[in-house]
């Protein structure tokens, strides 16, 4: 391995991860030079990301709070002459080889299948900028480097964000950082997820040491281009970030998820009917709760809503939900309401340094995303539970989509043994199996990596 891959290593994951990651790459090398021969590599790749507050909030335009992980997903890359794109995955066992055609409607997978994240992602970039070349790629994402699946830290965003940026390289594609943030965003409604930007943005545009503020009401520019409002956020001295996975494994295209969209959108069309100009709940976040609640059933169907002159299929788009299902939209908009408010303050709370204001404010947002939002489970609340047990937890709450996945909690530096060697056993006991605990550590954003030879 080259010398120059030491500083770009540690550019990317920081110096006391060099040995490590190093190992691993050369191991992903000798597996693509094994898959395709030899020559040319080009290592793409794409971390996980924690949103440490702000959930639920990025597809109804409001603000959020992510981080990107040390915790990535590599892409190994040859540029092909043709269309095609043939994937291999060094977890050959669980997710055979994949090959389709580059083109502006890609037959998909059956639902579910890996490679259905590269096939939207291709499938975007082509209907944005024509007729792209494919090329040959290894997928390495296994633990414990890889980003831990259906955990809520974005494992399919980071595959997606991945192989956008393989086919930007490969086409010599000029695309501006947020710009791609969007299209990979829009690439994801390919595996039938409509959810917001959040996601793309810190994996792209996030960086080692910082949390990511993120505005997601988008501002057109000159060209026509949406464009969002960033900051990049420091991160407190003297504490860590612990992620503590349930090991309880959602899947957001199974219906969920998408509900709370369209309950969030009719919220907004419940709103739209008494203060002016509203399309998202972004649109009323400068008025008092007090204001928006009377104005909000407290559980409606779609029927319902129409009978009140609610055009429900407008509001909706192309979201499908069921038409007998209870729609609980009080709830859920008072959720995203005080959530932006939360990652407000909580801004301004690592600004100023007063871990314990950011303990508090996890904790309020766990309670709001448990009661209002409804998205927690019960091994979530005993995993949660343990955490806050040991001293030096300042706040814990869920983070993802729900519904398992994990718990991030900001805990004093110097406490993780002690809150190792108790959640886990305490879990396990609890729930028949243990949980994944780590100290997160953040990386640099998505990107090319390396290239090399192999």
């Amino acid at each position: 391995m080259a010398s120059g891959w030491t500083e770009r290593l540690a550019e990317i994951y920081g110096e006391e991860a060099v040995e490590v990651q190093r190992a691993r790459y050369e191991e992903a090398l000798d597996a693509f030079h094994d898959a395709y021969g030899p020559g040319p590599v080009v290592i793409c790749r794409c971390p996980g990301r924690v949103n440490l507050i702000g959930e639920h909030t990025d597809y109804n335009q409001g603000f959020c709070l992510p981080a990107p992980l040390d915790r990535d997903i590599l892409l190994l890359i040859r540029p092909r002459a043709d269309h095609e794109v043939s994937l291999a995955n060094i977890e050959a066992e669980r997710f055979p080889p994949q090959r389709f055609t580059l083109s502006e409607a890609i037959p998909p997978a059956a639902p579910g299948d890996w490679g259905n994240y590269t096939r939207g992602a291709g499938q975007k970039l082509w209907q944005l900028f024509g007729p792209l070349r494919g090329f040959d790629g290894l997928v390495v994402g296994r633990p414990p480097h890889g980003v831990p699946r259906g955990a809520g830290v974005s494992s399919s965003t980071a595959l997606t964000v991945a192989s956008a940026i393989a086919l930007v390289y490969v086409n010599s594609l000029d695309v501006p950082a947020d710009r791609l943030a969007h299209i990979c965003s829009e690439a994801e409604w390919y595996v039938g997820t409509r959810g917001g930007i959040l996601d793309q943005f810190a994996t792209i545009l996030g960086r080692q040491g910082h949390a990511l503020f993120l505005d997601c009401r988008p501002e057109v520019d000159e060209e026509g281009y949406q464009r969002f409002h960033t900051e990049l956020v420091p991160l407190l001295d003297g504490y860590s970030l612990i992620l503590a996975d349930s090991r309880v494994h959602h899947t957001h295209t199974t219906g969920g998820y998408n509900v709370r969209v369209a309950e969030c959108r009719l919220g907004a069309a419940c709103l739209a009917s008494h203060f002016p100009d509203v399309r998202t709940l972004r649109d009323v976040q400068h008025l008092p709760w007090t204001e928006l609640a009377p104005h909000l059933p407290e559980e409606t169907t779609l029927d319902e809503l129409t009978a009140m002159g609610i055009d429900v299929a407008e509001w909706l788009g192309d979201l499908q939900i069921s038409r007998d299902t209870r729609l609980k939209l009080r709830a859920r908009c008072r959720h995203v309401h005080s959530e932006n408010q939360r990652v407000l303050d909580s801004v301004a709370a690592w600004r100023r340094g007063d871990a314990d204001a950011v303990g508090r404010l996890l904790n309020a947002s766990h309670e709001s995303l448990r009661d209002d939002y409804e998205v927690s489970c019960s091994e979530i609340e005993v995993l949660r539970d343990l955490l806050l047990s040991v001293d030096g937890v300042l706040g814990a709450r869920i983070v993802g989509g729900g519904w398992g996945g994990c718990v991030v909690a900001l805990v004093e530096a110097g406490c993780e043994d002690i809150l190792f060697d108790r959640v886990t056993p305490g879990y396990e006991k609890a729930t028949g199996h243990p949980p994944d605990l780590f100290a997160c550590k953040t990386s640099a954003g998505a990107g090319v990596a390396i290239e090399t030879e192999c």
